[in-house]
């Protein structure tokens, strides 16, 4: 694991060891965060820019706004008219943006000599995007984001299954409770006015963070960020969400759609992100379903072949996160009869039958894996430094995070999960039409 460690350019390994991605971070008087992590192992740059803003911070009403901008903003802004990806694919670049409930992210990777055309661009939209946005923007975007959300849920088998449960787990009026992106009703309702409200109070870069990873020259790059962001006025400051811990009202709900199989998905609220308890968790979601001689797989697939897909993971966000468990049935069987089993080897893993030492050291092992895994790139390791830097306030995280992990005993990670398991929760099944009992279907 040293040896691959070593091998990472860009991170450094001391002989403790730790692990480091050198940086330096700094505020411009605007009030944005500016990371800086050189690396000259390869030619190019990549710029990495996140608003702290989500659907979280959407209002009832206007919901769907954070992801309607990541359309918007790829749209041409005052000084830079036309698609933005033109004047960076044509030199190499690559370019994208994603969007999840609690930040957004813009990014593009470039060869070295062309960062000062990425940050001006960056600098563009975020500077002068609304002096050009107009009704026939908004409603070109409106419409791309209103046809996404019909191929990607409406039409596609079990598509809206995580947004049907989420709206279940997280009460009317939780920041988490309607999905990423929004409701027809509120997209087709919002003016220009609405949407230009939404930017000047979330995209300013007093709530933004730049990093900037790759061949570049440190303090000529400061002196270009500071051409670039350094007039754009401050906007004024936002209230932060505060982390919430969800009582959940239990369901059961069963639909039935033109779908292949019968699946199911259960979710308990669970720690937010990077806290106490988190880590735990997934360790012991890693004992249960990860590889094939997992407790969950083991039991339920391989030998009494009752499901054909079983899993349990976190999916862990800023405020607080939820632990999915989701499966399909064999044929022949019913959710039912998964979800029975399933509980019966959790409850067994909780109670009489705890992970093994081995058990334990093999999910930190498959960790460690898929943590190196996820620093080989420049982009890689910028993208983790916003993650710490937007989620600890710490970008030079990456040695606490690892070591959150290093030290789960079993007895930590059956604790984690008595806490969260003996919850309440939500529980969604999925069936075939034909499937549907006929007491129901009457």
């Amino acid at each position: 694991m040293i040896v691959l460690l070593a091998l990472l350019s860009g991170v450094a390994l001391a002989e403790d060891p730790t692990i480091e991605i050198p940086y330096e971070k700094y505020e411009l008087e605007n009030g944005l965060d500016v990371i800086l992590a050189p690396d000259t192992s390869t030619p190019i740059v990549y710029v990495n820019l996140w608003y702290h803003v989500g659907s979280k911070d959407e209002t009832e009403g206007l919901t769907g706004f954070a992801h309607l901008f990541e359309h918007l903003m790829f749209n041409g802004s005052k000084h830079a008219p036309g698609e933005y990806f033109t004047p960076l694919s044509e030199v190499g670049g690559t370019v994208n943006g994603s969007t999840n409930t609690d930040r957004t992210n813009y990014y593009e990777q470039v060869p070295a000599e062309y960062l000062p055309r990425a940050l001006f661009l960056e600098s563009d939209r975020m500077g002068w995007l609304l002096d050009v946005l107009d009704e026939g923007k908004l409603d070109n975007q409106r419409d791309v984001v209103r046809n996404e959300r019909r191929q990607r849920y409406e039409i596609t088998p079990y598509g809206e299954a995580y947004k049907d449960l989420v709206a279940a787990t997280y009460p009317k009026g939780h920041p988490y409770h309607h999905s990423t992106i929004g409701s027809h009703e509120d997209l087709q309702n919002a003016s220009v006015e609405d949407v230009k409200a939404f930017f000047r109070t979330w995209y300013g870069p007093q709530n933004a963070s730049l990093v900037i990873a790759g061949d570049f020259d440190t303090e000529a790059t400061k002196k270009l960020v500071e051409e670039q962001f350094g007039g754009i006025p401050r906007g004024a400051d936002t209230t932060q969400l505060e982390q919430t811990k969800t009582v959940v009202e239990p369901q059961e709900i069963r639909q039935y759609q033109k779908v292949p199989e019968q699946k199911f998905w259960i979710a308990y609220t669970s720690p937010a992100f990077y806290e106490a308890g988190d880590a735990e968790l997934d360790i012991l979601c890693s004992v249960l379903s990860t590889g094939k001689d997992s407790r969950l797989y083991k039991k339920l697939v391989m030998e009494d072949q009752v499901a054909t897909q079983i899993r349990i993971g976190q999916s862990s966000s800023k405020l607080e996160s939820m632990l999915i468990i989701s499966g399909t049935a064999a044929a022949g069987h019913t959710t039912d009869e998964v979800i029975a089993a399933a509980d019966a080897v959790i409850a067994d893993a909780l109670g009489e039958n705890p992970p093994t030492q081995e058990e334990v050291d093999a999910a930190k092992a498959q960790f460690e894996v898929g943590f190196y895994n996820g620093i080989r790139t420049i982009g890689d390791r910028g993208d983790l430094l916003q993650r710490y830097n937007y989620f600890t306030g710490d970008p030079g995280y990456i040695d606490d995070d690892l070591a959150r992990y290093l030290p789960i005993t079993p007895e930590a990670a059956v604790a984690a999960g008595k806490e969260v398991l003996a919850g309440e929760r939500v529980v969604l099944h999925i069936w075939p039409e034909g499937d549907k009992p006929e007491e129901e279907a009457n």
